[in-house]
């Protein structure tokens, strides 16, 4: 439902959107290139023309308004709480379709602090990979609530977190949550984009399955 869904994020007030990588294909236009891929999949595999495809017909949905509107999100958004550094992207800052690896989350780390002296702990909050993620090294905590309704984790409820500092303590409460799967595949099968049927298969295993 990418019309209702715009006009849903549309009706939020002072909210900050962060641009994924699926934003960035209809900015682009990825449809339109001379031989479309994404995130390494091999352009001829039916499952990449069909998501590219998919990008299409949702550009089709939302318009020049939806285009307009994805353009306006961040890629990266930034606070200090007391003494720690949280830093929110779709999955990296350098990048939208591949969160960082310890390494690279560690240099990170470890510029942040050089830059801001008075910072003692940094976190980090991604998403892309539909799956929880709670990882703890030394001052850097590295954080990922899921999915809303799209989970990788053969857990089939949707994923909602909420993150709180105080007193230099991070609080992170992931609230996983039921929703009305039956309805989201009919919806699915009423309007039948053309990803629609493994997304119907996603919702029902909680994981990717293109083997069926």
């Amino acid at each position: 439902e990418p019309e209702a869904t715009l006009e849903l994020l549309k009706s939020i007030k002072n909210c900050t959107f962060i641009r994924g990588n699926h934003d960035r294909y209809l900015i682009e236009k990825i449809w339109k290139d001379e031989v479309p891929s994404m995130e390494g999949m091999d352009p001829n595999d039916p499952i990449c023309k069909a998501i590219i495809q998919n990008e299409k017909w949702t550009n089709d949905k939302i318009g020049a308004e939806g285009i307009s509107f994805c353009k306006k999100m961040k890629v990266s958004h930034t606070e200090i709480i007391d003494k720690t550094f949280i830093d929110f992207t779709h999955a990296w800052y350098k990048r939208d379709d591949k969160p960082p690896s310890v390494s690279e989350a560690l240099s990170w780390r470890d510029r942040i602090i050089k830059s801001n002296p008075e910072i003692e702990k940094a976190v980090f909050v991604h998403g892309h990979v539909h799956v929880p993620r709670y990882q703890i090294i030394e001052n850097l905590t590295i954080l990922c609530q899921g999915a809303t309704g799209l989970p990788f984790d053969r857990d089939q409820r949707g994923a909602v977190a909420f993150l709180s500092i105080e007193n230099n303590q991070i609080n992170w409460e992931v609230d996983r949550y039921e929703y009305n799967k039956e309805v989201t595949s009919e919806q699915l099968e009423k309007r039948k984009p053309p990803f629609y049927t493994n997304l119907k298969n996603t919702i029902k295993f909680a994981s990717i399955r293109n083997d069926l």
